[in-house]
């Protein structure tokens, strides 16, 4: 006969609340600092389900490959940092859990609780302290980002007073060729014809706003 526990795993919404449960909290241990509180319950959670539906001898295999999971994703989370090993280990994760599913619909329950699990593990940062690796690593993108843009910005507030011609027409925007390079421009609300030489007067950002040379070219 079987037990109460044995029944619940048995049907689909059991094991979708154990892989709930447990998804969450090892990818919440992952991102805040739970002391290994949150890792050890998910784990626990995790080997239940392990051991209600992987045979003898296959149980090694799939605790390898969840396992292999988990270390893909912290590895790339410390070392790699560009998402590659954490798309394969989730891939790993996901496919260690669904594969001693007793059924189709069983393992399309087992994978969606998996995903609904990572999803909801992103909100133990709001009131969790989050670990020092995410935090380094959102400063890192965010001071990358404000370089780049600043790079950008100088490299087109050079191209004030310089002089261009239009390679389309403009009405009043268009592209302008500068030292053998394009730029997208406009014109303070004139219209210019094709082939116009213009002159930079104004850069803001990445908007270039220019002028005819000569004032004859313009059309109403």
């Amino acid at each position: 006969m079987l037990t109460v526990w044995e029944r619940f795993i048995s049907f689909p919404m059991g094991g979708f609340l154990i892989v709930l449960i447990g998804t969450m909290l090892l990818f919440a241990e992952v991102l805040v600092k739970g002391r290994l509180i949150l890792g050890a319950l998910g784990l626990g959670a995790i080997a239940l389900y392990f051991a209600a539906h992987t045979k003898e001898g296959q149980l090694l295999w799939m605790a390898v490959l969840f396992a292999l999971g988990i270390i893909l994703l912290i590895v790339d989370g410390k070392l790699v940092g560009d998402g590659t090993l954490a798309i394969i280990g989730l891939i790993a994760m996901l496919v260690a859990l669904a594969w001693p599913s007793p059924s189709i619909l069983y393992g399309v329950g087992i994978g969606v609780a998996f995903l609904c699990g990572a999803g909801l593990a992103l909100l133990f940062p709001k009131f969790i302290p989050r670990r020092q690796v995410w935090s380094k690593l959102a400063l890192k993108d965010a001071l990358t980002t404000e370089k780049g843009y600043t790079v950008l910005n100088e490299a087109y507030k050079v191209l004030v007073g310089k002089e261009g011609v239009a390679q389309t027409d403009f009405r009043p925007t268009g592209t302008i060729l500068i030292e053998g390079k394009t730029y997208s421009a406009t014109t303070q609300g004139m219209w210019v014809k094709k082939g116009t030489p213009l002159k930079v007067v104004k850069v803001s950002g990445t908007h270039i706003t220019v002028i005819p040379l000569n004032d004859q070219d313009q059309e109403g």
